[in-house]
């Protein structure tokens, strides 16, 4: 399986202002080819990387006022191998977040998803978000959490996946979100999925059922937007004037939404 993937965003910005971009695949992938730059009014801009324990890469610089092209084009072959298993993860993914309200849903998923476990709750979860949610572009806002959606019953990819993962801390699943790129995605755009640990490992659930999980490649991994968004700053603001996301792979593959998937 080969997965072509790219991103390009133009950014207006108004000062000087702190960057963390967080749009290249996370290590691990099997490249065949990469490449990512940052063009400030022509200039070329060196950022520097970093990385986190999931594999996550970050790439951080400050940048003084004008226009901003970034640009991110790579080729990855075959599957990725899963990460290793963290047990401070198996902590820090089954506690409340700032997304993922597990404490105040805690009932909810109680009463809907008692005597459940396993494999069965996450397809039960899934199927139960997926039935109660509509997909609406542009239906809820930066600050919305799994609460607020399930109150909502609309949202985009990152409502539905907060909302999954707290309703599995709340039955005692280690829950986490991706960001990933998704063939096979309409209209095209980075998407969030939840990954879920059970039996052992982490699986990957998308109560969206709007990409086959097989070829999603991992961007970021987090407790939930917040640690996966694509750009944060600090000081300055800016405006994102467009944004251009594309991932193909060599042969789409079909996901009934019910098979178990792990994410590279």
């Amino acid at each position: 399986m080969q997965r072509t993937v790219s991103a390009r965003l133009d950014l207006s910005i108004s000062g000087r202002t702190d960057m963390v971009f967080s749009i290249v695949a996370a290590r691990g992938a099997n490249f065949v080819s990469e490449s990512l730059t940052f063009i400030l009014d022509g200039e070329l801009q060196e950022a520097v990387e970093l990385l986190d324990a999931h594999g996550t890469r970050l790439h951080k610089f400050v940048s003084g006022p004008g226009s901003m092209i970034v640009e991110y084009a790579a080729i990855v072959a075959d599957r990725t191998h899963p990460l290793p298993i963290d047990p401070f993860d198996l902590v820090t993914y089954l506690r409340p977040s700032r997304y993922c309200e597990s404490d105040s849903l805690t009932p909810t998923a109680r009463s809907e998803f008692a005597g459940l476990s396993g494999h069965a709750l996450l397809a039960a979860v899934t199927l139960w978000v997926w039935q109660r949610l509509r997909y609406v572009s542009g239906s809820s806002r930066p600050t919305d959490g799994a609460e607020h959606t399930l109150l909502a019953r609309r949202g985009v990819c990152r409502d539905y996946a907060h909302l999954v993962i707290a309703l599995l801390r709340a039955r005692d699943v280690p829950a986490r979100m991706v960001a990933v790129y998704a063939p096979g995605l309409s209209p095209m755009d980075f998407h969030a999925v939840a990954e879920a640990y059970v039996d052992g490992a982490w699986w990957v659930v998308d109560a969206t059922r709007l990409a086959p999980r097989q070829a999603m490649l991992r961007i970021s991994t987090g407790r939930d937007a917040a640690d996966t968004a694509f750009l944060t700053n600090h000081w300055a603001d800016l405006k994102l004037k467009n944004i251009n996301i594309l991932a193909t792979v060599d042969e789409l593959p079909v996901d009934d939404g019910t098979s178990l998937v792990q994410l590279g």
